[in-house]
């Protein structure tokens, strides 16, 4: 598939400003992003974003925003990854590993990753502590949700925790197309990938364990559908922050019967576990 590259530079150029502008660009069809030293990159399909559609969302930020797109040449993905970006990666008992490496430690759990354009091979720090978490829970038998799933790396580790089930949902067709791609790379025949957002959480009281990896202000307006699909002394874990949100992120939490659990933190990037009461 071809690609465009949108840049978007912003006046106010913090972290925070470049998670409130993908937030905001969320629902249109980029497929990743890439952060530069002085700017943010956005990958979607060629043609795919029509730029008085992407006007009109930038005009809506508390800040200034100045873009421009351009065709991305062909790119052999792999190859790209392989030679850049992407080495195996060792996290607590986990590796993860792409299908083109052939050296690579021994692991009780081994994760195969395809990194196509996808996000989530576990080298972002949010990736890395939400798998640290999973590592704690105790998941035999236990059903999953794993809402804005990527790659399926989370759902996928899971699974091999001995999950019962995994119900995967992204609002991208590239997450459902890696997911199962990769599920099949690590046999696993138990997530259930959906395109959408949490309008399609309709169950009530379903999971004991609920991933959700995104950006903080979806987080904060989804989370009490979350909260409505999970059963009592059920755990979510959340990330695609930073630790100056946790209060935020904790305020709301609260208010919906969720206890702080654990905080784990790299490079000012948090993964927060609560409890529902």
């Amino acid at each position: 598939m071809k690609y465009d590259k949108t840049t978007f530079k912003l006046s106010i150029d913090t972290p925070e400003n470049r998670e409130i502008l993908m937030a905001f660009i969320a629902e249109l069809p980029f497929e990743s992003f890439a952060e530069t030293d002085d700017a943010l990159e956005a990958f979607s399909p060629i043609d795919s974003v029509i730029e008085t559609q992407l006007q009109s969302v930038i005009t809506l930020l508390p800040f200034k925003v100045n873009f421009s797109t351009e065709p991305m040449p062909d790119v052999n993905w792999n190859e790209e990854w392989e030679k850049n970006y992407f080495e195996p990666l060792m996290i607590g008992d986990c590796l993860i590993r792409a299908p083109f490496h052939d050296e690579y430690p021994k692991a009780k759990y081994e994760i195969i990753i395809n990194p196509n354009m996808a996000f989530g091979t576990g080298n972002h720090e949010t990736t890395s502590l939400m798998i640290e978490h999973i590592n704690e829970i105790n998941l035999k038998g236990k059903t999953v949700l794993d809402m804005g799933c990527g790659t399926g790396i989370l759902g996928i580790y899971a699974s091999m925790k001995g999950c019962e089930k995994v119900r995967a949902i992204d609002i991208d067709e590239w997450a459902y197309d890696s997911v199962l791609e990769n599920s099949q790379l690590n046999d696993i025949n138990n997530i259930d990938c959906s395109i959408g957002d949490a309008s399609l959480l309709t169950e009530k009281n379903t999971y004991d364990v609920v991933l959700a990896n995104i950006h903080k202000n979806i987080i904060i307006g989804d989370l009490p559908r979350y909260i409505n699909t999970m059963k009592s002394g059920a755990t979510i874990v959340l990330s695609g922050f930073y630790k100056e949100d946790i209060e935020d992120i904790k305020a709301v939490a609260e208010n919906l019967s969720l206890e702080l659990s654990d905080i784990k933190e790299k490079n000012n990037w948090v993964a927060v576990s609560f409890i529902l009461s």
